[in-house]
C-alpha cells in the first residue's frame, strides 16, 4: 500500500463499529415483518474435551487482530457471485467457500461484516447459523465435518455494504466512488464487507467472481477476464484467479470503465481501467511493462498469470497492490506504480504471516522506489541515503518508528521513509552479492506462502554469514537513532 502524503500524518478518524442482526433461521421473514435473533445456545461445559476440540475458533490469533480470521480450517477457495444496483446501492450474493477441516467440527465461523445472511448450506444441506458481534458468522453442521474433510459451504446473503473507519488506518471496504460505481479495497480489512471469509492473511486461497451489474457499467476484479453474458438489462462480468491470495487483496470494482486490454512480452494478459476523468493515468500506466521487467530483474520472474491496474478518479488516502491489478487514488504516480507492482513480489506472493511484520511489504516495495530511481535516473543512493539521515538527525519522532512490532495503528507510521533507509543500510552491510540473493532466495522459497520478520533475519544472517542481531535490533527493533556502527555500514562510512 502506498499512502498519500496529505493522508500519512492523521489517516482519518473514529473506528466505525458496524453491528450485524443475528439471524438462525434458514430464510428470512417476509418484508417489513419485526424479528428478534433467539438467543445462542448454552456452550458445552470446557471441561468436555471431545466438544471443544471440535469448535473452530473465532480468531485466527494475530497479535495486532486476535479476532480476524478463523481456525479450524484451511479455505481452499472463494467462488463468489453477487448482484449490484448502484442506484439503491444494494448487494446481494452468494459465496461457496471450498475447504478442508483441520479438525473434527461441530460448529465454525467466517467473517461477514453488515450484510444479513438469509441461508448456509454445507455440501447442499441446510445448515444452521447466526450472526454475532461485528462480524462473527456461526455455522452449525447438521453433522459434524470429520477432520481433514474437504467441504463446501454455500453463504446467500445481502443488504447495502458499508465501510470501515479506523483512526490510525483510515477506511477500508466498500466505498462508493465519485461517480456513483462502487470499489472495495484496503487494509487489514476489506474482503468481508462484500463476501464472507476467513479474513486473515494466513489463509490464502484460489478466487473467482462473477459479477452482475445494470447494463452500462463493469466489473474489473483479480486475475485473468473471462467471459461476460448480458440478460434482463443486467451484465455478468467474470473473472478468475488461480494462485493463492490473501482476502485483503482481493477488489471488485464497479464503474462506467474505459477498459485497455494488451499483454506483457511473454504473452501475460493486461487489463488497465480508467474510471471517468481518471483517464490521465495512462501516463504512468503505459510503463507497466517496463516496470515489472525491471522488478524481475530484481526479484525473480512476475508472480502471477495476469496484470494491470484500476484507476480510480476518487482521492482517496491510500494506493492497494490488490493482487494483479493495484488499486490507484487519483494522486497517484509512477512512483506508486513502482511501489504497488513491487508488492506482487513482496506482499502478495510472499504474505506475512501477523501485521507486526508488515515491514516484509512496506519496506521493500518503498525501497523498490529507490531501485527504480537508481537504475532509471542513475540516483546516487549512497548520497540520498547520507542526506536523510542528516536532515533527521534531530528528530527522536522519526527515529522512534519501529520497523518491526511496532504495535496496532502504527503498522504504516516508519515503512515508507525510515524502511527505505535501513533496507540501503542493510544492502551496504552485507554486500551487493549477498543482498541480490537475500531477496530471491527469500521470494522463491517462500512464494505462495506466509513468513514472518523473524524468520527474514535468520535467512539474512544464513546467506551473509554475519551475525546481524545488532544491526537488526538498532534498525528494525529499535526505537532510537541506530548507533554509528549501523548507521555507517561499509562504503557509508566516511
Amino acid at each position: 500500500m502506498a499512502i498519500s502524503s496529505k493522508a500519512r500524518p492523521v489517516l482519518l478518524i473514529t473506528a466505525l463499529v458496524l453491528v450485524a442482526a443475528g439471524v438462525v433461521v434458514a430464510r428470512l421473514p417476509e418484508e417489513g415483518t419485526p424479528t428478534a435473533a433467539p438467543p445462542a445456545p448454552a456452550p458445552a461445559p470446557a471441561s468436555t474435551p471431545a466438544v471443544v476440540d471440535a469448535l473452530g475458533g473465532d480468531g485466527a490469533g494475530d497479535p495486532y487482530y486476535p479476532q480476524d480470521g478463523n481456525t479450524g480450517y484451511d479455505v481452499r477457495g472463494y467462488d463468489v457471485a453477487i448482484s449490484y444496483d448502484p442506484a439503491t446501492r444494494r448487494l446481494d450474493g452468494t459465496t461457496r467457500v471450498t475447504a478442508t477441516a483441520t479438525a473434527e467440527l461441530t460448529r465454525f465461523n467466517l467473517d461477514l461484516y453488515a450484510l444479513v445472511v438469509s441461508q448456509v448450506e454445507i455440501g447442499g444441506q441446510a445448515a444452521q447459523f447466526r450472526q454475532e458481534g461485528d462480524h462473527e458468522l456461526v455455522i452449525t453442521p447438521a453433522t459434524p465435518l470429520a477432520r481433514d474433510a474437504e467441504f463446501t459451504v454455500s453463504v446467500t446473503y445481502g443488504g447495502e455494504p458499508t465501510l470501515f473507519e479506523d483512526r490510525a488506518l483510515g477506511r477500508s471496504g466498500w466505498q462508493i466512488s465519485a461517480s456513483g460505481g462502487a470499489f472495495a479495497a484496503g487494509e487489514p480489512h476489506s474482503a468481508t464487507t462484500w463476501f464472507p471469509a476467513n479474513d486473515t492473511p494466513r489463509d490464502k486461497a484460489t478466487f473467482q467472481l462473477a459479477a452482475r451489474v445494470p447494463d452500462g457499467w463493469s466489473v474489473i476484479s483479480n486475475g485473468v477476464e473471462g467471459d461476460s453474458t448480458r440478460a434482463d438489462g443486467w451484465t455478468t462480468f467474470r473473472w478468475s484467479h488461480p494462485e493463492p491470495m490473501a482476502t485483503y487483496l482481493a477488489t471488485v470494482a464497479i464503474d462506467r470503465w474505459t477498459v485497455e486490454r494488451s499483454a506483457l512480452p511473454d504473452g501475460t494478459p493486461v487489463v488497465d481501467a480508467y474510471a471517468p476523468g481518471a483517464e490521465g493515468g495512462r501516463e504512468h500506466q503505459r510503463r507497466l511493462p517496463e516496470v515489472l521487467e525491471f522488478l524481475a530483474g530484481e526479484f525473480g520472474p512476475y508472480p502471477f498469470d495476469a496484470a494491470g491496474g484500476i484507476y480510480l478518479v476518487d482521492n482517496i488516502g491510500f494506493s492497494l497492490e490488490t493482487q494483479t491489478r493495484p488499486v490507484y487514488a487519483g494522486w497517484a504516480d509512477l512512483d506508486t506504480v513502482v511501489h504497488e507492482n513491487a508488492h506482487q513480489w513482496f506482499g502478495n506472493a510472499v504474505s506475512l504471516r501477523s501485521w507486526a511484520d508488515i515491514c516484509l511489504n512496506e519496506c521493500f516495495a518503498s525501497y523498490a522506489q529507490w531501485l527504480w530511481d537508481e537504475a532509471k535516473g542513475g540516483a546516487d543512493l549512497d548520497a540520498r541515503y547520507r542526506a536523510e539521515v542528516e536532515r533527521r538527525a534531530d528528530s527522536a519522532a522519526y527515529w522512534s518508528r519501529k520497523l518491526y512490532d511496532m504495535g496496532r495503528g502504527n503498522e504504516f507510521r516508519g515503512v515508507y521513509d525510515k524502511g527505505q533507509l535501513a533496507l540501503h543500510a542493510l544492502r551496504r552491510q552485507i554486500g551487493e552479492e549477498s543482498f541480490d540473493r537475500v531477496i530471491k532466495d527469500w521470494l522463491a522459497e517462500h512464494h505462495d506462502g506466509n513468513a514472518s520478520w523473524p524468520e527474514f533475519e535468520a535467512h539474512v544472517e544464513r546467506i551473509s554469514g554475519q551475525d546481524l542481531d545488532g544491526f537488526f535490533g538498532a534498525w528494525f527493533r529499535g526505537d532510537q537513532r541506530p548507533p554509528d556502527e549501523h548507521l555507517w555500514p561499509g562504503p557509508l562510512r566516511r
